[in-house]
Order: structure tokens, then sequence, then C-alpha cells
């Protein structure tokens, strides 16, 4: 039996032992690190992408520590309960201290159903930046309406700065982790995804900007406007808008995903 039956064979014995709308969160999922890896975010086999099951059980979705974003499937997503401790049967095993800052924030948020954490140079370069992330852009003025910040306290692997993290992020949904990267969350995998887009650009824009002697930043009346503005137009974020043209970017690319 070759790799290719073998791999076949799993897929199938996962999608009798999941539910229909977990296998759906699975496609979804793996099709956000797919998306991320398309994009440049990816920071090789680190940081990730969590998504809570549907259900009672508070059981998770994230990737298997070790394969790249662009090799993630629906099938190697590994299940894990709060504590990262695997609930069923995978060959992969996954980055325990890597679902710290996800955990924390299911846990608190009941609202946030997807966690997506980066490491991207833009990203990472804002974060070290005192003033943080500027009303630059219109993209920016997005993120602005709701957005908090939590100070670098080492390597995410204690378990105390858990309450610290969660109490920093409040009712927001994104992050900037000062040295560190972004995060966003939200109460789809899609609306999760498009956050981090309009982040990711905001920083882009913004280091892309800095290079000029003057900037012209967003005055305060409108970015206030903005802040009620995105309170009822961004309601969702418009993550069900994109997301079936970005599936259907990927089908077109490589449709492995969906294993």
């Amino acid at each position: 039996m070759d790799i290719t039956d073998k791999n076949h064979i799993f897929t199938e014995l996962v999608k009798r032992r999941v539910s229909a709308q977990e296998w759906q969160l699975r496609v979804d999922l793996a099709a956000a690190y797919r998306l991320v890896a398309l994009y440049g975010w990816d920071d090789l086999v680190f940081t990730h992408i969590s998504a809570r099951v549907p259900g009672t059980d508070r059981h998770f979705l994230i990737n298997p520590y070790g394969l790249m974003f662009e090799e993630i499937t629906a099938t190697s997503l590994v299940k894990v309960d709060i504590n990262g401790d695997k609930v069923l049967d995978s060959p992969y095993e996954i980055n325990p201290a890597g679902f710290t800052i996800h955990s924390a924030i299911h846990d608190a948020r009941e609202d946030a159903h997807c966690v997506m954490h980066t490491h991207t140079i833009n990203g990472v370069a804002v974060s070290a930046q005192q003033e943080g992330l500027l009303p630059l852009s219109q993209q920016s003025l997005f993120v602005l309406s709701g957005l908090s910040y939590h100070d670098y306290e080492g390597v995410a692997l204690r378990e105390d700065e858990k309450p610290r993290l969660v109490n920093d992020l409040g009712s927001n949904n994104f992050m900037i982790l000062r040295n560190h990267g972004l995060l966003t969350c939200a109460p789809s995998i899609a609306d999760t995804f498009l956050a981090m887009y309009i982040m990711e650009a905001s920083c882009s824009i913004q280091l892309r900007a800095q290079g000029a002697q003057k900037l012209t930043l967003v005055p305060n009346e409108v970015l206030a406007t903005m802040r009620e503005q995105a309170k009822a137009v961004t309601k969702g974020l418009g993550g069900a808008l994109a997301w079936p043209g970005l599936l259907r970017k990927l089908d077109r690319l490589d449709r492995s995903f969906r294993d």
C-alpha cells in the first residue's frame, strides 16, 4: 500500500468519526492555514490557528506540530481539549506551548471560536514601535476600532501569563503582542482570517508610509466616528462575503487541503 492509499484510508476513518459540522470546520481551518502560507504570513512550522469544535465538549482543532502550513489538511488537524491533550486518535502531535495563548482566549471568550496568531515581518516590526499601529490608512481604522496591546513577557509558556493576556484583550478582536506579533479572534474562521488580512495590510502600509518625511494621520474626530461605524459595518467583519472566493482560489491552486 503506497502513501496515497494510506492517506485516503486515514481521511475516510476521520470522516466517519466526526460530525458533518466538524468536518466542515476542519476543511475551513485547513484552508486558513493554506491561505496564511499563500500570503506569506507563516513562520516555518511555528504559530498557530485554532478553532473550537461545535458542541458542548469544549474541544478544539489545531495544527500538527512539524507540518508546514502549506501541507496541512482537514484530516491532519489534531483535536484537543482545553489543556491541549488529544481527544481523537492522531499520528500527529501538537506543540502544547503553542496552545497556551489560544487556550487562554478560547477559555475566556465564548465568542472566540477561532484564534489566529502570526509572526509576520510587518506585524512584528509594528509591534516593536512604541506608538504601535497608527491611523494612517482606512484599513488601520477598522483595526483601531477594537485593538488591544499585550506587553512582551518572554516566550508564551507560563500559565500565569494567561489572565494578563485575557485581561489585555478584553472584548476586542485585534491584538498586538508587543515585540512578538499579531493576533485576531472572531466567531468564525472566515472573520478571523479577514481580520488578520486587514491588520497585516495596516502594518505593511504603515511601514511603507514611514519612509516619507511627513505622515498624514487620520484626524481623531474621524477615528472616533469610524469606531462607531465599524461596530455596525464590520459586525461579522464581512468574512462570509470574502471566504467563498478564497476557497475557490485555493481549489484552483491545490484542493488537497480538503483531504
